[in-house]
């Protein structure tokens, strides 16, 4: 096994919760691969006890289904006791098995995201109502630039799904670029006004709405459901809203912690003379 693209990131909205994602081809010899992992994880560790590792195991594709279940559990087992042999019990590693010929590299990055993300069990919530109240069979929030999917509804979530959801994005970010745009290319391929129904020939309605400048929602509502089309843009219409106000509340708190930040500290005396900080 070799490393490829060893890469640190702090993709999360606070600095205190990073994240360090580690990329691996698979091949029959890991064992320097694992050693590598121990070493990087152990300095890691001592920087910052709060960090999250996240390992994906790259180009499984050549793979039977066992055969990857199986190297993903040994994978696990082997890094895991090499942690514990050091002592080192507390830090928690998450494996995922990627590939770039279907949408798992995706769907991984989606998991290491929702991590980071502190409103992750709101918009969840959320999406749960929506779907509940909409006839909606399945919900996912995208991120329409990188195609991960930052939240979802409580119902499983299936490859096929995903993929389709991802496809979907694409169609309609290429088709906007053609027709979309003004005669002299002005205007974005993606606005408030987005939006997008596929009729896919089992019965099942694809439909996308834009919800904020970077973020759609991709729904899967079967066609009877659909038939009520205007309860489901009611429910959007407060959905949508109600994400607004998530990101507004969250958007104040930083700027209100940026602003307290820059106050200069106030300088008192004691009776004795002794300068003193007031908090």
């Amino acid at each position: 096994m070799s490393w490829w693209g060893w890469r640190a990131t702090r993709m999360g909205p606070s600095p205190r919760t990073p994240s360090w994602t580690a990329g691996r081809r698979r091949e029959d010899d890991y064992m320097e691969a694992l050693a590598r992992l121990h070493l990087t994880v152990t300095r890691a560790y001592k920087v910052n006890t709060d960090i999250n590792f996240e390992v994906f195991i790259h180009k499984v594709d050549g793979l039977s289904d066992d055969h990857k279940i199986e190297t993903q559990r040994d994978i696990h087992q082997r890094a895991n006791d090499d942690l514990a042999d050091a002592g080192l019990e507390k830090i928690h590693l998450s494996f995922y098995l990627t590939s770039i010929y279907d949408h798992s590299i995706f769907e991984a990055f989606s998991k290491v995201v929702q991590k980071l993300i502190p409103q992750l069990p709101t918009l969840e919530n959320l999406l749960n109502i929506f779907i509940s109240n909409s006839g909606i069979e399945k919900a996912f929030l995208f991120d329409v630039v990188s195609k991960i999917y930052i939240a979802t509804d409580s119902t499983p979530v299936d490859m096929q799904t995903y993929e389709l959801c991802c496809d979907m994005i694409d169609v309609v970010i290429d088709i906007s670029c053609i027709y979309g745009l003004k005669e002299d290319g002005a205007g974005a391929p993606y606005d408030k006004d987005s939006t997008a129904i596929i009729k896919l020939n089992n019965t099942t309605v694809l439909y996308l709405k834009e919800v904020t400048k970077f973020l759609a929602l991709v729904c899967f509502v079967r066609e009877e459901s659909f038939e009520r089309k205007g309860l489901i843009d009611y429910n959007f219409h407060c959905f949508r809203k109600a994400i607004h106000e998530v990101f507004e509340v969250r958007m104040k708190m930083v700027k209100s912690r940026k602003a307290q930040s820059r106050l200069p500290k106030k300088t008192g005396a004691t009776p004795n003379g002794t300068p003193r900080v007031l908090l």
